[in-house]
Formats: C-alpha cells, structure tokens, sequence
C-alpha cells in the first residue's frame, strides 16, 4: 500500500508537458491576449524565478557582439550593485552557449582563483576580439594561425565541466548519433561518462569542416562533433526545457512566470552573398542559423506571452544598422544603441527602447531577484555538488546513446 501511494514522476512530468504544448498552442494559434479560452494557470514559484543566461553561435563578428553585450551587463550589475568585483556568473543560475557562446559560457562560468570565475566579462571580451582569426570558420585562417584546440587546451588546462560555477549548457552536433549532443555540467556531476575536459567542449561547439573526435574524461563516451551553429545555434529554448524538466536542481520551477531569460545574438548577417552570386557553403550555414535563431527567439517570446515585459530580453543588431562589418568594435557599440526590437510569431516587430536601456532594465530585474534571495529561506537553486550515480538522470541534456563501456 505504500509503494501505492509513492506519487509517479512520470505523471507528473507528462502533466507539465501537457501544460506547456497547451499554452504553445494557445499562444501560437490564438495570440496570448486573444485567446478564446484562457492558458492554464501555473502556480508561480514561491521560491523566486531561475536566472538564464543564452548565447548565440558565431555571427558576424563572431561573438563580439555578445561579449560586449555580456560586458555592459556585467558592468551595470556592478555600477547598481555598488561592488566593483561582481562577476556575471553570481547572477545567473544557468548559462548556455553555442559556438563562440558557449566558449564565452565556459570563459565566464568557470572556477578560476579562490572559487571565483576563470574571467571576467573585460577579459572574455579581449579574449575574442584577439583570437578571433583562431576561432572563425576560415579553414584558410586555421592553416595560417594556430589551432583553437590549442589555445583552449592553454586557457582550460584540465578543468572540466565539474569545475563550472553554475548549470552549463554547451550542444554541438553528433554525427555518430546524427543527433545534438549537450554538454551539461548536471550531467557531468550525475554521471562520469558525461564529464568532459572544456578545452574539449569548446573545441567540439566550435568544430568547422572535418568533425572533432571528442572523447570523456573516462574516456567512455565518444562523440564525432560538429559545431553546435549546426545543432542549435540559439540555445535559449535547450536552457528553458532543462529548467523546468530538471525537478532536481530547480524543484519550485512551474512556468515561464518563474524564469527571467537574457538571449544575447552575435548580429545579423551583413550582405554577403555578392548580389545574385550563389552564396557559398559557409554562408548558406550562417543563414540558415540566423535564421532558426529567429525563429526560437519569436516562439519563446510568444510562449512568455504577458511575461515577457519583465521576464524574457533579447539583444540582437539589426541588419543595416551596424555599420563596416570590419570595425567590430564600433559596430558592438553600435549595436547597443539601437533600438530592440521585440519579434512576437505571426504578429510582427515592433521596437521599444535601445538594446542598451533593455540590459539596464533587467540587469536591475537581476538584482532585485538577487536581494529576494536574501531574504527567503526556501532555495531557488539546489546545485548537485557530488557525482551521485553511473546511471542516467531523466532530464538528461545529453544524448545517453553514446555512452558505452570500454
């Protein structure tokens, strides 16, 4: 009788899918505010919401744009904050990065000196815009500059996804699988054959060309990768789903109302196609990423519905606005002053306020978050610290197939 009266997780977790595809449908087929019949209401969380930070894959400038964007967020937490030693990684609870943003995920959210991040955002930000020739997909430039697996393998030494300070994200593409494969530290702490050395992770979201063979630290799972621009270049709804299926580092997480997400893009394509040239391999890829990055930036801001104002940003350039692709610098300022714009599915753009005002305003968002904290006894967060288990855990980010014993 009372194994009867255990509650099933697997009931539990089919109820929360049914909420979710039944608010997508709403919101995606009706519009939030016009739906004929209300969503369902979910209970919001007593506890406070989960702080997720997204980063784009390479865009124009390969990761400048999110660096810098990273930068003056960082910068105002510490101007409101009043401490001049905040990093950006004591304010987000996740963090998840594709391409050159999961290289800027692993620089920011990972234990450096006394427990405290690797890099600053100031030091993220130099770190891109000087090894930019080593990270882009010019194999022409790979040839003439130095690999970027060895300049990771100098910046990570042999940290692993153990030694990240927060929840990280970072897909790349299987092609053993023909699947997206994540990197999670949740995965790493749960199983040994999800631990990963990170000069290892960077080097696979980043692989260009021929795959990276990437293999466990107890070398008991092996990936063929690809860059994760081609599995998801936008990994904002990746980080979404593992928080509100992840009951055990996030248990009082019901709904979008108890998320607060800033999605960081790389810029828009500037033309590159040489007017009615058929465009190149490399281009047709960049397109074809911007393109669904857009995609899931309009389906999660529908699915945020009126939440969106104070729970969910997204900073992108705009096409036609940034100036000389040439002068990153100018255009990453550029880009901050131009007015956001708000994508909603199937209900247009519309611009409201300048990138940069939207950083300030939820950097304050980030803080107040922070200071209710303070003051609740109930936990937002429940970090695992210790491999517990060598089996899979069901919110898995991870493709668990190609995990094999030698």
């Amino acid at each position: 009788m009372a194994a009867n009266s255990m509650p099933n997780p697997n009931s539990q977790i089919n109820q929360l899918t049914s909420e979710i595809f039944s608010i997508l449908e709403n919101n995606f087929l009706f519009g939030y505010q016009n739906s004929p019949s209300p969503p369902p209401q979910t209970i919001k969380s007593v506890a406070g919401k989960i702080r997720i930070l997204s980063i784009d894959g390479g865009g124009a400038t390969e990761g400048i744009l999110a660096a810098k964007s990273i930068l003056h967020l960082e910068s105002t937490i510490r101007r409101i904050s009043g401490d001049p030693n905040a990093h950006i990684a004591d304010y987000f609870d996740v963090v998840a990065g594709s391409g050159i943003g999961g290289v800027l995920a692993a620089l920011l959210f990972t234990k450096g000196k006394n427990d405290r991040p690797l890099f600053t955002a100031g030091e993220a930000l130099m770190f891109v815009t000087k090894n930019g020739a080593r990270l882009c997909r010019s194999s022409k430039l790979r040839r003439i500059f130095q690999h970027p697996a060895k300049l990771f393998d100098r910046t990570f030494r042999d940290l692993t996804l153990k030694d990240t300070l927060t929840t990280v994200l970072i897909p790349c593409y299987d092609l053993t699988t023909g699947a997206a494969f994540v990197f999670s530290r949740a995965d790493a702490m749960e199983m040994n054959g999800c631990d990963f050395k990170l000069s290892d992770v960077c080097a696979a979201t980043m692989a260009a060309g021929r795959p990276t063979t990437t293999l466990s630290v107890d070398r008991r799972t092996k990936i063929a990768a690809v860059g994760g621009e081609f599995a998801m270049n936008n990994p904002t709804a990746a980080a979404i789903t593992h928080v509100l299926f992840n009951k055990q580092e996030f248990p009082y997480c019901n709904g979008v109302d108890d998320l607060l997400v800033v999605s960081l893009g790389n810029g828009e394509l500037a033309s590159m196609t040489g007017g009615n040239r058929t465009p190149s391999r490399t281009v047709m890829v960049k397109i074809v990423g911007e393109a669904v990055s857009d995609t899931v930036d309009q389906a999660v801001s529908m699915a945020f519905g009126q939440s969106r104002k104070n729970g969910y940003v997204r900073i992108q350039g705009n096409r036609g606005l940034l100036g000389d692709s040439d002068e990153k610098k100018v255009e990453a300022n550029d880009m901050l002053k131009q007015h956001n714009v708000e994508s909603v599915l199937f209900q247009g753009k519309k611009c409201n306020g300048t990138n940069m005002e939207k950083l300030e305003f939820f950097a304050g968002e980030i803080l107040k978050e922070n200071d209710r904290r303070k003051t609740n006894m109930l936990p937002v967060v429940l970090l695992n610290q210790t491999t517990t288990s060598s089996s899979a855990r069901t919110s898995s980010a991870t493709t668990i197939s190609t995990i094999s014993s030698n």
